[in-house]
């Protein structure tokens, strides 16, 4: 069977992907976000640790030390950094790596911060080299060193910082720089949810937004949600157009099920191009090893789409896999798209038949 490539299909803006769109999740995010811990749903290990270093630090009236965020997109780093603000009873700045464009935008940033102020920088591995310098000192010594003038007159101003707090996020922790990462004190890795969490989320985000859903509908669109908050309040916000149109307003299994059905997203959260990604390897390369420069070509893809945006949850599911020889469609895989795998041994023969065509076609040349 042969692969359908769509003209429309649009890889970087899928709904199930967990990257913030602004378009989408603009509005709905910010009305959603919990203030308090309380409200904060999953994560606990890191919340209880959390609880521990605020109060601590509150308890001896200085400012938490510098904290890192990571894990991937749509979990709610964001949304933690605000709570810890919140917490503290500090104020609550917030930029991003791409937006530091040039030493001054950090030195600006930095000097407008008020003692105990929670400076929150997301995308922090997307720092330029020479804007992530100027944080060495500042977050040692709270205190950033300038050069006035040029030539023979320039001189070097240490301006001195009020004491805060650094809190980064990131979905690529390995490429922080090893000085960068050494200078926060605290680090914590931020899990996919489990369907229960997610399922508590949704009815949460229900209340919040005046929608009616009930227990087996949130669970629905909780066990699709790829384990990340943000796909399950995108979903909950389509799954109320359809119960507001083809239902009577309450979003139950059915309607959540319709929808999701209606959007291509299957039962495991998968939508029609990770399936896609799935079919190519399968019926072009024999399910592989196959090299990400090949999948690529084939789907008419760049390599770092692939890498970034869909391999991780068809890794994380068990359906993809990594060797030293390339990328592999695994037993699940095949069976969730109902295909069948070719036995081992009948792979090794067809692999030495294309060995031995190809060694014909050279001899004939």
């Amino acid at each position: 069977m042969a692969i359908q490539f769509s003209d429309e299909m649009d890889y970087e803006n899928r709904l199930v992907t967990p990257d913030y769109t602004e378009k989408e999740d603009a509005v709905v995010e910010n009305s959603l976000r919990p203030r308090t811990f309380d409200g904060y749903i999953g994560q606990e290990k890191v919340k209880e640790n959390l609880k521990v270093y605020i109060d601590a630090a509150k308890g001896r009236g200085e400012s938490i030390d510098h904290i890192l965020l990571y894990g991937p997109p749509g979990l709610g780093k964001t949304t933690l950094a605000g709570i810890i603000a919140n917490e503290l009873g500090v104020n609550f700045r917030v930029t991003s790596g791409p937006a530091i464009e040039k030493q001054g935008d950090l030195v600006a940033i930095l000097t407008n911060l008020n003692d105990g102020d929670i400076l929150f920088i997301d995308e922090i591995h997307r720092l330029s080299k020479t804007v992530e310098e100027i944080l060495y000192p500042a977050l040692e010594d709270n205190a950033i060193d300038i050069i006035i003038g040029k030539g023979p007159s320039a001189r070097s101003i240490r301006l001195e910082l009020p004491k805060f707090t650094l809190i980064g996020a990131t979905t690529r922790a390995g490429q922080l720089s090893a000085p960068l990462r050494d200078r926060f004190g605290v680090i914590f890795r931020l899990e996919l949810y489990s369907p229960d969490e997610l399922s508590t989320i949704v009815k949460r985000s229900a209340v919040v937004l005046d929608i009616a859903i009930d227990d087996a509908g949130a669970h629905e669109i909780a066990v699709r949600s790829r384990g990340t908050p943000r796909i399950a309040n995108r979903f909950l916000k389509r799954a109320r157009d359809f119960a507001d149109v083809l239902g009577d307003g309450v979003i139950t299994k059915e309607i959540a099920d319709l929808c999701l059905a209606k959007m291509e997203v299957d039962s495991l959260g998968l939508d029609n191009i990770d399936r896609m990604l799935l079919r190519v390897m399968i019926e072009n390369f024999n399910g592989g090893p196959v090299g990400i420069e090949a999948i690529a070509a084939a789907i008419g893809e760049e390599t770092i789409t692939i890498e970034d945006i869909y391999e991780p949850y068809l890794m994380q599911v068990g359906f993809l896999a990594r060797t030293p020889r390339g990328r592999i469609v695994t037993h699940l895989g095949y069976k969730h798209l109902g295909a069948e795998q070719e036995e081992p041994q009948q792979k090794i023969k067809n692999l030495q038949q294309e060995i031995d065509d190809s060694q014909q076609t050279i001899d004939d040349f």
